[in-house]
């Protein structure tokens, strides 16, 4: 079911509804990765991360995701102490499954003791008595899905979480978990947060078409494939999350010439490559609202407006004759799909 979406009256920004749920979240989602790690190319001071939150909340943003694994901890603690006297307004997504003690095997994935003792320690830094949207941070199969269900299930009854979805998951683990939630009588999850930029197309295959069948949220992240897409690595920059750090060789010969061949194209149409880029994901079929994040103001300023866009036919049509539909350049949407695939990442 495709619902209808409502502008909101807050500088421009449109608010649209959370897959089945009916709440309405800005678009863009504010994604707070960047929160507690050292300044360095792309963390935030403690200070910085509140000033840039106060900005994009006076923008209309109120739509926040962060995990409990981002600076392990920390990036939940200042989002918590901003939240303070803006609770009610905020529509608060957090994660678990990652890692959370180098020397306790229990203290990560989706058993339903780590559930519930993550779910604990992300209120508490959180400091809020619930979440709005609880999420399985990627898959695990080696866990039964019916074990993650109930523990989520038994979260929300007891008032700690509203709602639950997952993230980067195969279409056929989406679509098991929804099955096994019907059949246990509970609400199963409500969104997948999977990644999609012009570099990764591939969750076009299957994914979204099973979103928008059964009406999950699709809160994509990385729209801009970690900075690639805005155009910064076209120069060999110094500074910038693939600068110094890049073990999956997301920048190389081939993705730099795409992205060139993109910017020629936004070039021709009157946008930036970030434009084009964030527009692009913000209006894609069955998609809610892309994450963003940013580090300053005029960052975020210009992100926002780009997620406002509404691209014509001819630009999404030019755009597929430089990546096609459902393709793949460099690799973003890689998770454990079964027993034998990948590790996470």
């Amino acid at each position: 079911m495709c619902r209808p979406r409502i502008e909101g009256k807050h500088g421009g920004v449109e608010y649209r509804p959370l897959g089945r749920t009916g709440i309405q979240v800005s678009n863009p989602c504010f994604g707070t990765m960047t929160f507690g790690w050292a300044p360095d190319d792309w963390g935030s001071t403690e200070d910085a991360s509140i000033k840039i939150a106060d900005a994009a909340y006076e923008m209309g943003i109120n739509f926040w995701d962060t995990a409990d694994v981002y600076a392990r901890g920390t990036s939940e603690t200042i989002l918590g102490k901003w939240m303070k006297g803006k609770r009610d307004r905020i529509v608060l997504a957090t994660k678990c499954h990652g890692k959370m003690d180098d020397t306790d095997p229990n203290a990560w994935g989706n058993t339903r003791k780590h559930i519930i003792e993550a779910c604990e320690a992300s209120l508490k830094r959180l400091q809020t008595d619930w979440i709005d949207l609880y999420q399985i941070h990627r898959p695990q199969p080696e866990v039964p899905i019916d074990e993650t269900i109930r523990a989520l299930d038994d979260l929300a009854r007891a008032g700690k979480i509203r709602y639950a979805g997952c993230s980067t998951y195969g279409a056929w683990q989406a679509c098991e978990a929804h099955y096994v939630a019907k059949a246990l009588g509970a609400a199963g999850f409500v969104s997948e947060q999977p990644p999609y930029n012009l570099l990764d197309r591939r969750i076009e295959r299957e994914l979204l078409p099973f979103c928008r069948t059964y009406d999950f949220a699709v809160i994509p992240w990385s729209p801009l494939a970690g900075g690639q897409l805005s155009g910064k690595y076209l120069d060999k920059p110094k500074e910038g999350r693939y600068a110094k750090s890049d073990p999956m060789g997301r920048v190389n010969a081939k993705t730099t010439a795409v992205v060139a061949k993109l910017a020629k194209v936004a070039s021709r149409h009157g946008l930036t490559l970030t434009e084009l880029s964030l527009a692009w994901v913000a209006n894609q079929p069955g998609v809610t609202v892309p994450i963003i994040g940013a580090r300053s103001t005029a960052q975020l300023e210009s992100s926002v407006k780009a997620c406002q866009i509404k691209l014509s036919a001819k630009v999404l049509a030019d755009v597929d004759k430089v990546v096609a539909p459902g393709s793949m350049l460099v690799p973003y949407y890689e998770a454990k799909f079964g027993p034998n695939a990948r590790p996470n990442v």
